[in-house]
């Protein structure tokens, strides 16, 4: 049985689910995502950027679990970050995934007019169309920010937390705050040879686990949401089976020196790349 985090407004969201980044392909996303539902996961993660709703909307709709019993989260795109825009991009999305709600609805990005998109948000929550709201990628002052300007507190802040990337002090503060950490990137997508890390292999074998287990337990005892991805049905079901073992505070302390403080893949701090990634996008709403 998955544990369960209860958010700040109330409602409760797996603490382990399923990512569904980089699967734009139809068919491969739609039997992927049958098969976790398949294999016992309940929290399914996928985004207006990702390309893969009508994918997860025809698994959803398919699977014999029960759309009460799934916790499904989707994303709004910067190119939607305005009021009226994002108003039409929840609809859309509501149709995509073919249900009449969403349990979790972030703002993927921290960019763009965000205040105007959050307002809409609220106001699809109200209706009955959102249950929970949170962000992605939002540093502490942007969250924080955020809070001062809106109504509805986020319930969950999704960042990058792996172990060459472990942002201990964020996610204290997040959790302080009251706002659900939840990592995407869990296994920094195994660059720099994570899976192969000699320290999280000793580690592994003295519970009879992957590095890939180990890093998980890590997360999970950090009282952190997790999202892995795999389409393999194998590490599907070897990202699930997290809880017959505990990691040792001595363990835990090890990992921690891996750390290597810096994001394996872009800095949200720095104004070119947020150009570079984000930039037609942001220039689209100036239109």
């Amino acid at each position: 049985m998955i544990p369960t985090i209860k958010l700040n407004d109330g409602n409760e969201m797996p603490q382990v689910g399923f990512g569904v980044f980089q699967i734009p392909n139809h068919l491969e996303a739609r039997s992927t995502v049958e098969a976790a539902l398949s294999n016992g996961y309940r929290l399914i993660d996928t985004a207006e950027a990702y390309n893969n709703q009508l994918a997860i909307g025809e698994a959803i709709s398919r699977s014999s679990t029960k759309r009460e019993d799934i916790f499904l989260t989707t994303k709004l795109w910067v190119s939607n970050f305005t009021y009226e825009k994002a108003k039409q991009a929840i609809d859309h999305d509501l149709q995509e995934l073919k249900t009449d709600y969403i349990d979790l609805f972030l703002l993927h990005q921290a960019y763009g007019d965000v205040a105007g998109a959050w307002r809409a948000m609220e106001e699809a929550q109200k209706a009955g169309k959102i249950k929970s709201l949170g962000v992605s990628n939002f540093w502490p002052a942007q969250l924080k920010n955020l809070e001062l300007m809106m109504n509805v507190k986020p319930v969950v802040n999704q960042i990058e937390v792996n172990p060459w990337f472990q942002r201990t002090q964020e996610v204290e503060w997040n959790q302080k705050e009251d706002v659900a950490v939840e990592a995407w990137a869990p296994f920094a997508e195994g660059k720099n040879g994570i899976f192969t890390n000699k320290l999280l292999r000793q580690i592994g074998e003295k519970y009879g686990k992957t590095p890939g287990q180990v890093i998980l337990r890590w997360l999970l005892q950090r009282n952190i949401i997790l999202i892995p991805k795999s389409v393999h049905v194998n590490r599907q079901k070897e990202n699930i089976t997290l809880f017959d073992f505990e990691l040792s505070m001595e363990d835990m302390n090890l990992i921690s020196t891996l750390d290597r403080n810096k994001s394996q893949f872009f800095d949200h701090h720095d104004p070119d790349t947020i150009e570079q990634i984000f930039g037609s996008s942001l220039r689209e709403l100036r239109l």
